[in-house]
């Protein structure tokens, strides 16, 4: 008994001590508690129906607070605002007469609910994704900027080089007068001034283009296109037969460049020509596209047709590869450009497609390759009524490249191949009530930094504007001074007043204006015995005028 008793005194001992026992009286507790108090339990975490992170998941009602399901009475539902509820919830609401969503207030009713079927639904976060689109378009119209502002000092360089140079021959000229007339007197005579004078004024006077001499090609009009061959000094007008009941159909009246007389008719076609092209060959072979779907060459040195290819439509447009001659191209009514090859005589070898609209290809123009930074690449630049592309040719195979022009309203394009611009004219619209030439910079971009594949594209540098009619497809003219300084001047007819407006591309100011008796309907410059003539097409006759 003395045993058991002293166990449990020891047992009595030890129990304040345990922690778990619930009489144990805390070591913080006050000294004099009555009560030993609870230890408090564990804080309940908030339900997801009232967690704004849960809301934002987009998984509970946002009246009951309750997950929907994709099933039952409280399946997934919306409203034409787009905030979706619980059906029974939403059912409930509209019918106690409250006939506005709960959230946005807008108007709703009953049978504006749509039922969802939808397993889960969560929001993507795309802001992210949306802010560097934004930043991506900020760069982008950054870049734009910066290439027109250096394609604009890059005229503007040129142009001052020009004049640089012109004062440096000015200057030397002076020098050789104050020498020669030094020797004789240490005075300047009045004839050395006036012969300062005079050599000051002839090389400050502005050369221009003079008339000399108008050729009538066909009393009853109808003349549409012109094309210029250097090797023959030939000039070839298209016209209707002047006997269409001996001769029917449509041909070309040979003109000579160094006569300036007419010469001989040569029956081409069966309907209107839309297009005439040279190439650099020897043969003075013609390469010509009508509206009988035909395109055909001829050969100068004998006036015969020597192929013939058939093209299925009226075709628009045509052009020779200057990159190889074996190649000529052809542009449809339906907006497609038929690629030939004249050791094929049979069809054409490849067709290549349009893009966007089946607008008529109303020029062609090829662009030879080139060791240029800017625009290296060789291809065919076609223009459509709606835009342009630009068919880039590697390895005989060609890649489209949508060239970015102002949507509708084009009705010409030309090139200037040395100097990498091209010509763009848009007939009078909504926005600009009168006709205007845009010169483009051509230019490219690689993709990569070990294959040659560019990205093409062109900015604007020059703006000039005419008169506010249009309503003919006149085929205007972009080409190189014959000052032969790199300046490059911009021809265009103007239908308002019966005229062809020459401007230089680096000032933009008129430099001269060339009256006809007709609308102008093609123009051409043309290199003759070193002489550089200007020709300009209405329907019945060629005027020619001489660079003096």
């Amino acid at each position: 008994p003395e045993e058991l008793h002293i166990n449990l005194v020891a047992a009595a001992s030890d129990a304040p001590e345990r922690s778990d026992d619930p009489a144990a009286v805390n070591e913080n507790t006050a000294p004099g508690a009555d009560q030993p108090s609870k230890q408090p339990s564990p804080v309940k975490p908030v339900t997801s129906a009232a967690s704004p992170s849960d809301e934002d998941e987009g998984d509970t009602c946002a009246i009951c607070f309750e997950s929907w399901t994709n099933a039952g009475q409280h399946r997934l539902s919306a409203l034409r605002c787009g905030h979706l509820f619980g059906f029974t919830c939403i059912d409930r609401w509209l019918k106690g007469g409250a006939a506005k969503c709960p959230q946005c207030n807008k108007k709703a009713k009953r049978s504006d609910i749509v039922v969802l079927y939808a397993r889960t639904l969560r929001a993507l976060d795309t802001s992210e994704q949306e802010r560097m689109r934004s930043t991506l378009e900020m760069e982008q119209s950054l870049r734009r900027k910066a290439e027109l502002e250096s394609a604009q000092c890059r005229l503007q360089v040129q142009v001052l080089t020009d004049e640089c140079g012109k004062l440096r021959k000015l200057v030397q000229e002076l020098k050789m007068l104050i020498a020669q007339n030094g020797s004789s007197s240490s005075q300047p005579s009045s004839s050395a001034r006036a012969g300062t004078s005079s050599s000051l004024s002839s090389s400050q006077g502005q050369h221009k283009y003079n008339f000399e001499k108008a050729i009538l090609v066909n009393q009853g009009g109808n003349c549409r296109v012109m094309a210029y061959c250097e090797r023959l000094s030939c000039l070839v007008v298209s016209q209707p037969s002047a006997h269409t009941t001996l001769v029917p159909g449509c041909g070309i009246k040979k003109l000579s460049a160094a006569n300036m007389k007419s010469s001989q008719y040569v029956p081409i076609h069966s309907k209107q020509i839309r297009g005439l092209a040279f190439s650099n060959r020897s043969d003075g072979l013609l390469l010509s596209a009508a509206l009988d779907n035909t395109v055909k060459l001829t050969s100068l040195l004998t006036n015969t047709v020597v192929q013939t290819y058939n093209t299925g439509r009226p075709v628009w447009s045509c052009c020779w590869c200057t990159d190889d001659n074996n190649y000529v191209y052809a542009g449809l009514i339906n907006g497609s450009v038929l690629v030939y090859d004249l050791r094929d005589t049979s069809q054409y070898v490849k067709e290549l497609m349009p893009l966007g609209s089946r607008c008529p290809v109303v020029s062609l123009s090829y662009v030879p390759r080139a060791a240029s930074e800017v625009f290296p690449c060789g291809g065919v630049l076609a223009g459509t009524l709606e835009g342009a592309y630009f068919w880039e040719m590697s390895d005989a195979q060609y890649k489209p490249h949508l060239l970015p022009l102002e949507p509708g309203g084009c009705t010409d394009i030309q090139t200037e191949s040395s100097t990498r611009h091209c010509l763009v004219t848009y007939r009078p619209g909504k926005t600009h009530n009168y006709l205007r030439c845009v010169m483009m910079e051509l230019t490219s971009s690689r993709l990569t930094d070990t294959e040659d594949e560019y990205s093409c594209s062109c900015y604007p540098v020059q703006t000039f504007n005419a008169g506010p009619t249009c309503k003919l497809l006149t085929k205007n003219a972009i080409f190189q001074s014959p000052e032969r300084d790199g300046s490059v001047l911009v021809c265009a007819g103007d239908e308002s007043s019966s005229s062809a407006m020459l401007w230089h591309s680096g000032s933009g100011i008129l430099h001269q204006k060339l009256q006809a008796d007709q609308p102008v309907l093609d123009i051409c410059p043309m290199e003759v015995n070193q002489s550089s003539l200007l020709a300009t097409l209405t329907e019945k006759m060629v005027k020619i005028y001489r660079w003096e």
